[in-house]
């Protein structure tokens, strides 16, 4: 007789167990998450608004790194309150269709944010390789294309993960070792093979953002090649400091990211569970945070603008 965790079966909720062997430190785990998720939330809101209010900010770099806040708000807020909720309330119950949603919905924002990263990489070739045509190649309604692209594809990227999910037949077990609802992690659950949800997940990143940062290099290879060539060393610094900024979020999203994602699949038993869920659930709220300040310090432009609104806000109080 089949065991009953063999027994497949359609699940009306799965039990998300937060962070596996850390149990009993849930309490304690999640007040830094709470306090970089607030950080995280303030910080791409005023950022958010400082570029949205301050008319000297629609250019296309400000433009794309606006999307880019909008892209990390969504990815912490799909994540983190269920992660609290956990920690905090012991709240595990999930159904099949807000689980699936909510893999799906942070599968579409990490190849949405990808291909945004790529749009910037983009904007800074052109900025400093080709200044004179800046203006006229990146026009507003270019922007917009390129984002609603970057949309569309993700779409079209991330929609099958969707389908593959809810062609499984899944066992009794219903317990997902995980703060939130990964692709990988659901279909591990399933009684039917999921070799097609494997070879999926591993060509939508060779394919996707794997060319994005081949993309990204390429364009940043140039652009250091240009920099070089540049008569002055102030003009080299002014280059370099544009385009630091960028570089930093490009590792802090890319790092983890594919960390998570190939000691997930390949890792086998090298890295204890608890480490890779651990360093999953701050991939979903530190890049978050740290975007605006990085662009905070090292943006003069922002920096001065807020300040500015500050200031005012002071002098209105007064």
């Amino acid at each position: 007789m089949a065991d009953v965790n063999d027994t497949a079966f359609r699940p009306g909720t799965f039990l998300l167990v937060g962070i596996p062997g850390l149990e009993k430190f849930h309490l304690w785990i999640s007040l830094p998450f709470f306090s970089m998720y607030i950080f995280a939330l303030l910080g791409n809101l005023v950022l958010l608004f400082t570029i949205v209010r301050e008319q000297s900010l629609h250019e296309p770099m400000y433009l794309f790194l606006s999307a880019l806040t909008v892209a990390d708000l969504l990815l912490s807020t799909t994540t983190v309150p269920r992660m609290l909720a956990i920690f905090w309330f012991r709240v595990r119950d999930i159904s099949l269709g807000a689980c699936i949603a909510q893999a799906f919905l942070i599968h579409f924002i990490f190849v949405a944010e990808s291909a945004i990263l790529v749009a910037m990489a983009f904007d800074r070739y052109v900025a400093i390789c080709n200044p004179l045509r800046y203006v006229t190649l990146l026009t507003h309604s270019v922007i917009w294309r390129l984002e609603l692209a970057a949309v569309v594809r993700s779409l079209c990227i991330v929609l099958p993960i969707f389908q593959l999910l809810l062609r499984l037949s899944y066992c009794r077990n219903r317990v997902i070792p995980h703060s939130y609802c990964e692709h990988m992690a659901v279909a591990r659950l399933a009684c039917t093979s999921i070799k097609v949800n494997v070879v999926y997940g591993l060509t939508v990143v060779l394919l996707s953002a794997g060319i994005d940062v081949v993309f990204i290099a390429v364009s940043y290879g140039l652009i250091l090649r240009a920099v070089f060539q540049l008569p002055s060393a102030g003009a080299r610094r002014k280059a370099m400091s544009t385009c630091t900024s960028h570089l930093c979020i490009i590792f802090l999203f890319y790092t983890p990211a594919f960390f998570s994602f190939f000691t997930h699949r390949f890792g086998g038993h090298s890295i204890p569970h608890h480490i890779h869920i651990l360093l999953a659930c701050l991939y979903v709220v530190v890049p978050p945070m740290l975007n605006p300040i990085i662009y905070g310090v090292n943006n003069k432009q922002i920096r001065e603008t807020v300040m500015s609104m500050l200031s005012w806000m002071g002098s209105r109080r007064n």
